[in-house]
């Protein structure tokens, strides 16, 4: 039993510590999972802290996990991961039962999985977690009093401090659709393909045809059947399918953005009325600085049209702002407002608000024509 309990330990940690980095290298995407958590449980007067749990969250489960790893503490730290996996058991168990939130996230962006998958995870963990707390004595620390305590803060700290650098800059490592080196789309378009279904009269069987293949010369089988639905067929591969870049009345210009040859820069600002003025006088100087070179840019929000008029003047902005789905503008980017760079379709880059810099110092890596 004792090497068993040792290997739960070993594995539990190791699961927590990748659970923990791929959730706090990514602080923002984790808060708005929180916030999906919180909307789901009505509790929305609580979204303000959900950037703030997250880091914690991120930060305890890393913890615990190295913790666990090096034997450090082991009563205490038992105790803790007893009641995680406590907590999470009866959370995902709740999410698989009444599918309240679609994807826990509970290995951020790099692993997806279902909500039974993760409760069934949480099922093999709780029982590590119990082998672990029954056996806790019987695990000796290697470390003194005093470096116990060091590392006890010191692991917290340091994994904060490493979120933190995440959020005032952007990840270090990403695995959203929109990460460095997807294509956004497809070489060549493939016209979309539309089925007709129809149903007897009579017998009500459904037939499902290709459109071009609907025998609607053959007066007697038309008078027999009558039209049921409808199932459009698009055989292109997007990696942001629900990605469109629509003006104000609503006209759709994702196509004709995307086939640009060359570089295409989009300056982002998924929330125009909380991105700070100085901000967006920095997106507005690149902007300006950046047309006059030659390049492609555009802005996309997801605000509405009233407030894409309202900011906009209120800021003297000459930005041309496009509209955009809230939820894919911020798997594109962790920035409010931000700069994403494109070449063909392909993400090139990525830069927070922080970052963006004067447009020499860009023309000299991205020429306008390479």
């Amino acid at each position: 039993m004792k090497i068993i309990s040792n290997i739960a330990r070993i594995i539990t940690g190791l699961v927590f510590i990748f659970s923990g980095f791929v959730k706090g290298v990514d602080p923002m995407g984790t808060a708005y999972r929180v916030e999906d958590y919180f909307l789901a449980y009505g509790m929305s007067w609580a979204e303000p802290l959900a950037l703030t749990l997250s880091v914690i969250l991120c930060a305890v489960e890393f913890s615990l996990g190295v913790f666990l790893l090096i034997n450090l503490k082991p009563k205490l730290v038992s105790w803790a991961t007893l009641f995680l996996m406590v907590y999470f058991t009866v959370l995902t168990f709740f999410d698989a039962l009444f599918n309240t939130v679609p994807d826990c996230g509970c290995f951020g962006d790099a692993l997806k999985l279902g909500n039974w998958e993760t409760f069934y995870k949480n099922i093999v963990l709780i029982a590590f977690a119990f082998l672990i707390f029954l056996y806790r004595k019987k695990f000796k620390s290697p470390y003194s009093a005093k470096l116990a305590l060091v590392l006890l803060w010191l692991v917290p700290v340091a994994f904060v401090l490493f979120s933190m650098n995440s959020l005032r800059h952007l990840p270090p490592m990403e695995w959203t659709s929109w990460k460095k080196g997807n294509k956004m789309m497809p070489d060549s378009i493939q016209p979309t393909v539309t089925y007709l279904s129809y149903q007897n009269k009579t017998t009500k069987e459904v037939k499902e045809f290709l459109s071009k293949d609907l025998p609607w010369q053959d007066t007697v089988w038309m008078a027999n059947w009558v039209y049921d639905t409808t199932r459009i067929v698009d055989p292109n591969v997007y990696p942001a399918p629900n990605f469109s870049i629509l003006d104000t009345a609503g006209g759709n210009h994702t196509r004709a953005f995307m086939k640009t040859p060359g570089y295409l820069i989009f300056l982002v600002a998924v929330d125009l009325g909380k991105a700070k003025p100085n901000h967006l006088k920095k997106l507005e100087r690149f902007y300006q600085d950046a047309s006059k070179a030659g390049y492609q840019v555009i802005g996309l929000t997801a605000a509405i049209k009233e407030d894409i008029i309202k900011y906009t003047v209120e800021q003297g902005l000459s930005i041309p702002f496009y509209n955009t789905d809230d939820k894919e503008l911020k798997t594109m980017l962790r920035s409010n407002p931000g700069m994403v760079l494109l070449k063909d379709a392909t993400v090139v880059r990525k830069w927070h608000f922080r970052d963006i810099p004067d447009i020499a110092e860009f023309s000299k890596e991205y020429p306008v024509k390479p």
